[in-house]
């Protein structure tokens, strides 16, 4: 397979990175410091047109696709992942719409999203029902011409800063087939946000808690036919697994570009740390798998351009996401090592990239969940070796 990158795609990889070293990197450790969603940040990305990376060119995005939005979130977790999740969110909360919409839904949502004169969040995950969608609680009932729904979500990113939620709720007790989702504004009665989550990482970003109390939406806002929302769940986690993993591969490149700088300065025994072997070992182990999360990813999201990301597609999303975020963790983790007790110490960004790292095997479906997906694509044999 050819991995040579278009001129397109290293245009947007070039003006992520040019954000990423002149906005975002300045304000990485206070955004983890205060906890405060970065508004400069989000602008910074609508000034340049990377909020519509994933929307098609005919409603309003560039229609550039997955593997130029992972390129950018790559970019972009090398100093921040905070900020990188900004830029996944762009598409996780626009890829119902894109999926599943009618065309009068996607042009009333979709390029003001692009824009950047709203934002979205994914409501899925439910106190009861993380992993098991089928089994979410959430109600809606049709009340003339608009729906009224009851519901709890739970973990929700951008949750408190949304304009929009995708909300998902059974009608009916239909199994996965009374699954329907909606675009609730997030002005509606009966739409509140009764926390934000108190989290080891990812801290720029919040995670909250949304309730929909007798919460009235109109009709036009319900998303597809009967039946179709759960489709449109899974379909839009699949197309964002390369992207998380995205987020993996530059956060590790990122800490182990750091540590391999600290290395070459800080001297033991009367030599600088990279002379020691077995330091050597470490940085070559770290680009090692780098290296192959990088084919991974790429390879996914280039899947997900060309239209495969259905279910017999979905292995080959897992085992990059799986790969590429488990990799983050070792390799951040051999960084904070490299530098020792000083890699400990929030004067320098490790510790930060370790405690975001860790979020990257749970979010948007645990690696268990993901070994799962790729076991039974063996099984049935979906993935064959012999």
């Amino acid at each position: 397979m050819d991995y040579e990158l278009s001129d397109a795609h290293k245009l947007i990889r070039d003006t992520a990175r040019r954000v990423a070293r002149e906005k975002v990197a300045p304000r990485a450790a206070e955004m983890d410091e205060s906890g405060e969603y970065p508004e400069d940040v989000f602008a910074a990305y609508r000034d340049v047109g990377l909020l519509g990376l994933s929307i098609p060119e005919e409603y309003g995005g560039s229609g550039a696709g997955f593997l130029a939005l992972a390129l950018a979130v790559e970019e972009i977790a090398k100093y921040c992942n905070s900020s990188a999740l900004i830029l996944l969110l762009s598409a996780l909360s626009t890829q119902p719409i894109n999926l599943g919409g009618s065309e009068e839904q996607k042009r009333q949502w979709l390029p003001r999203s692009a824009a950047g004169e709203i934002r979205g969040a994914f409501c899925l995950t439910e106190p009861n029902a993380g992993s098991d969608v089928a089994a979410i609680e959430s109600r809606a009932r049709r009340d003339g011409d608009d729906y009224v729904i009851d519901g709890e979500k739970v973990y929700i990113s951008g949750g408190s800063v949304a304009d929009y939620v995708i909300f998902f709720a059974k009608i009916g007790d239909n199994g996965t087939r009374a699954v329907s989702a909606f675009v609730v504004p997030t002005d509606s009665p009966g739409y509140s946000v009764p926390r934000t989550d108190r989290k080891m990482g990812v801290i720029g970003v919040p995670t909250a808690n949304i309730v929909l109390q007798e919460c009235r939406v109109s009709a036009a806002n319900r998303l597809g036919e009967d039946g179709r929302a759960f489709r449109t769940a899974m379909l839009t986690l699949n197309t964002c697994r390369p992207v998380v993993g995205a987020r993996g591969l530059g956060l590790a490149e990122g800490a182990i570009a750091y540590a391999l700088d600290y290395a070459r300065e800080r001297k033991t025994f009367g030599k600088p740390l990279v002379d020691h072997q077995a330091i050597q070992m470490m940085l070559a182990d770290a680009a090692i798998q780098i290296e192959a999360a990088r084919r991974l990813v790429y390879h996914a999201a280039s899947l997900v351009d060309a239209g495969k990301y259905e279910r017999q597609d979905a292995p080959y999303l897992s085992i990059a996401k799986t790969f590429a975020t488990e990799m983050s963790i070792r390799v951040s983790s051999d960084a904070i090592q490299i530098l020792g007790a000083q890699g400990y110490m929030k004067d320098h960004p490790l510790e930060r990239h370790y405690r975001d790292a860790r979020q990257l095997t749970i979010v948007e479906g645990t690696s268990q969940i993901q070994r799962l997906v790729i076991a039974r694509a063996m099984i049935q044999g979906e993935i064959n070796y012999w």
